[in-house]
């Protein structure tokens, strides 16, 4: 004969073993217990994976640029990235007229990939990664807080999505938001030849 079963007011499975009933819930906490230790394994892999592979950008890269929406304009742009601080963070530079206009600095704060953005509007935006999707070589940042913004309304960047096609191509989008405008900037690079990629450990 099968023990008989019953639940408590919460819901917790209870067993008659021999006359006296049991709660079934030490082992539902152990199972729950389990699985968030799981899931917080999983983010500090992601954000790290993620991480190795910015650092595989490490190089020289040319391409262009196009503006969207409440800006309109295009044309040429480099970029170069480097590894800094013993290979805990990634430097992006992206150039125009032989000089920088506007600087990355990608990071591991624990479990998340943080960046802050040192932009051409002389302000500085704190960003975290929002989704990280290695499968499909995606990787978008979130608006956190930012520096020497004179308001809230100023222009300033409140998020970047990127796009890794292959090793040798890569597509960044920052989107800007001031006076209520939004826009975009999309930039389309690829590496150049004669710089092997480097892990910034050398």
């Amino acid at each position: 004969m099968k023990p008989a079963t019953r639940s408590d007011t919460l819901g917790w499975p209870r067993i008659n073993l021999g006359g006296t009933w049991r709660m079934c819930r030490l082992s539902a906490v152990a199972v729950l217990y389990v699985s968030v230790i799981g899931v917080s394994e999983a983010q500090n892999d992601t954000g790290a994976a993620a991480f190795e592979r910015l650092s595989a950008l490490v190089g020289d890269w040319a391409g262009s640029f196009e503006w969207s929406g409440a800006r309109s304009s295009s044309g040429t742009i480099d970029a170069t990235y480097y590894a800094t601080g013993n290979g805990s963070a990634i430097v992006e530079n992206l150039i125009m007229g032989g000089a920088p206009t506007m600087t990355s600095v990608y990071h591991l704060d624990g479990a998340d990939l943080r960046m802050t953005h040192f932009c051409a509007a002389r302000n500085q935006p704190r960003l975290k990664a929002s989704r990280i999707d290695s499968a499909q070589g995606i990787l978008n940042f979130s608006f956190v807080d930012a520096t020497n913004l004179n308001s809230p309304d100023a222009p300033h960047v409140h998020g970047l999505e990127m796009r890794f096609l292959d090793a040798d191509h890569i597509i960044l989008t920052f989107l800007f938001e001031g006076g209520g405008k939004q826009s975009k900037e999309r930039i389309d690079l690829k590496r150049v030849p004669g710089r092997p990629p480097s892990n910034g450990k050398e």
